[in-house]
């Protein structure tokens, strides 16, 4: 199905928890990840070139080839269900509630559905617990009731009571309702993620068969100007793609635990040079880079692939929301025991609203949604940061700039 993207695709799939299930035009499976297998009982990979309707209750069959129709003449995404109860069927027969969200897209000029799954059996249960509590409470507020027409004295017992079994209702729908609501959140962060990254992915692909395409045109050679720009783009949009799919192979080392650190005594000023270099090539018009120069005498004993990865992601943030004609600075300090590396910015700026989630894996601030990105960067930053012992901060005004601070020890015992 997905050709070229394909291995780029299992990848995304295998970083979501929740279950994805894709389908063509004409209801068949087209791809699915473990998390769906999982969830259906299904082998890995078994559900592929299947009707959709094996996942589907067969009392539903009928209805939902009507919905499904109507749902690709609209193509736009929604919550499947809009207020009714809707239902899976695993490869045993048992059915299980389940919630979906439908994403269309197009590949290879071809109509998909995307729909991420969540088994809500839990809340289900949540919720018929609740209900049970109700039933009771009213029982004994029925049975208190009539013992009061026998005597007044039971009256203090019974509020006492019912105070007791009331904050316990209370309590058990507001664990719901919290719960729900951080279900509601996380769906609509996952489905927003999955539609950014098709952007992400999409746009620098498109670019690189435009160029391809473009340089079988350009065959004199007094034409070699055009063909170079069209192989710097091709270059370009390449590493922009490998640096994408870097971010997401090491979120998933580091949700497995699986990094390996390598610790050495590396001089600051080595990778700050190798920073600035590679960041030379991606300034915009009229952007500097100012930083200290005479800082041979300083070092650390840490991991300094990390270290490099850590200060080129703050780097390269504040040139790409910077504004042209701006200048970047990067300062650091050292003491005995720690040093600190800040980059200071004039772009931008995050959003106060915002600033709270800007460290959370997947969320990019309001103001940064037409800017290229995924948002998992400085969530890897952080993660890193923090398993060497160190950590990162930032203070930040809304179209003023950022700053941005890295603390991390002189030296780390693991």
């Amino acid at each position: 199905m997905f050709t070229k993207e394909h291995d780029v695709f299992n990848v995304l799939l295998g970083s979501v928890s929740e279950g994805v299930v894709v389908v063509d035009a004409l209801q068949t499976i087209t791809e699915t990840n473990a998390s769906a297998d999982k969830m259906f009982g299904y082998n890995r990979h078994e559900l592929i070139g299947q009707h959709l309707n094996v996942l589907i209750p067969n009392n539903y069959h009928p209805s939902h080839a009507a919905h499904f129709k109507g749902f690709m003449k609209d193509q736009e995404r929604r919550q499947m269900g809009h207020g009714r109860d809707i239902f899976g069927k695993r490869k045993d027969g048992s059915i299980f509630p389940v919630e979906a969200g439908l994403n269309p897209f197009q590949l290879e000029n071809k109509d998909y559905v995307m729909a991420l799954v969540i088994d809500i059996s839990v809340r289900k249960e949540h919720e018929r617990k609740i209900t049970e509590l109700n039933t009771e409470l009213e029982l004994k507020i029925e049975k208190r009731t009539k013992e009061l027409n026998d005597s007044v004295l039971l009256l203090k017992t019974l509020n006492e009571e019912l105070q007791i079994e009331n904050n316990r209702r209370i309590d058990a729908e507001n664990k719901t309702k919290k719960a729900l609501q951080k279900e509601i959140e996380l769906n609509e962060l996952k489905t927003k993620f999955l539609s950014l990254v098709s952007h992400e992915f999409k746009t620098p692909l498109s670019g690189i068969l435009t160029s391809a395409m473009l340089l079988g045109k350009y065959q004199l050679s007094e034409q070699q100007e055009k063909r170079d720009k069209h192989i710097k783009t091709i270059t370009e949009k390449v590493h922009y793609l490998n640096n994408i799919l870097n971010d997401f192979l090491s979120l998933e080392k580091l949700e497995l635990g699986k990094v390996d650190y390598k610790y050495s005594n590396f001089k600051i000023s080595k990778i700050v040079n190798e920073v600035v270099y590679n960041a030379n090539m991606l300034l915009k018009e009229g952007q500097q880079i100012k930083y200290p120069e005479h800082i041979d005498d300083l070092s650390l004993i840490q991991d300094e692939k990390i270290m490099e990865l850590a200060l080129s992601n703050l780097i390269h943030n504040a040139i790409k929301y910077s504004p042209e004609h701006s200048i970047i600075y990067l300062e650091i300090k050292q003491n005995n025991t720690e040093t600190t590396f800040k980059v200071i910015d004039n772009g931008m700026g995050v959003p106060e609203k915002d600033q709270k989630n800007i460290f959370n894996r997947y969320f990019r601030a309001e103001n940064a949604l037409l800017t290229h990105g995924t948002g998992i960067g400085l969530n890897i930053v952080q993660t890193h940061l923090e398993n060497l012992g160190g950590h990162i901060s930032f203070e930040s005004e809304e179209n003023k700039g950022s700053n941005f601070i890295i603390t991390i020890p002189n030296q780390f015992t693991p």
